[in-house]
């Protein structure tokens, strides 16, 4: 069984949706970076954590998540095919254009000291973000990003969505507002919002 370690509203959020998506029984305990638990499974206290069955601790939403899709054969393309290397493509574009953007406006908002925050900068990531989505959206051309099956770049992309959200980034275009707000209401992610 597996154990997650982060709070829901974190990126752990992530890895709950996954394993969720799976059908994979796992224990939860919710942690706030740099809290106690979280710097017990990584020194850096960041979240989430995972702890698989050989009680070996993977750091790294992302990484965390291709583990997942590899050991169980779901959410993603197989290893060393072409599909999988677009997957892969797509998944660090999220990373570099869209979670990093959403990271440097959370780091200006609260996360750094209050002396080494530059709240104008947010404006110019809002725009970065913005420019991003609606590359996303051209992008989106199935009923998910990598085409007719969901994979981990769809949970990346949505989990980026909503922190937009919750950001109170510029609404992105309507059919991808659209395909987040699909995504959202399945099951998965609702047992998963529920933690």
């Amino acid at each position: 069984m597996y154990k997650v370690i982060g709070a829901t509203r974190s990126r752990t959020f992530r890895v709950l949706w996954m394993l969720e998506e799976l059908g994979l029984d796992y224990d939860h305990e919710p942690a706030a970076p740099r809290s106690d638990e979280a710097l017990a499974h990584n020194p850096l206290g960041k979240v989430p954590a995972l702890v698989n069955g050989e009680g070996e601790v993977l750091t790294d939403s992302v990484a965390i998540m291709t583990y997942l899709g590899d050991r169980h054969g779901a959410l993603t393309a197989p290893a060393a095919t072409v599909a999988r290397a677009r997957q892969d493509a797509m998944t660090m574009w999220l990373v570099d254009e869209m979670d990093a953007v959403l990271w440097a406006a959370a780091k200006h908002s609260f996360v750094l000291p209050e002396e080494e925050r530059q709240p104008a900068i947010k404006e110019q990531l809002k725009r970065e973000f913005e420019r991003s989505a609606a590359v996303l959206a051209k992008r989106l051309t199935g009923p998910f990003l990598m085409g007719e099956e969901m994979t981990l770049t769809d949970i990346l992309a949505v989990h980026c969505l909503n922190w937009a959200i919750g950001a109170k980034f510029p609404r992105v275009d309507d059919d991808l507002f659209a395909y987040g707000q699909r995504l959202r209401q399945r099951p998965a992610f609702i047992r998963a919002s529920a933690r």
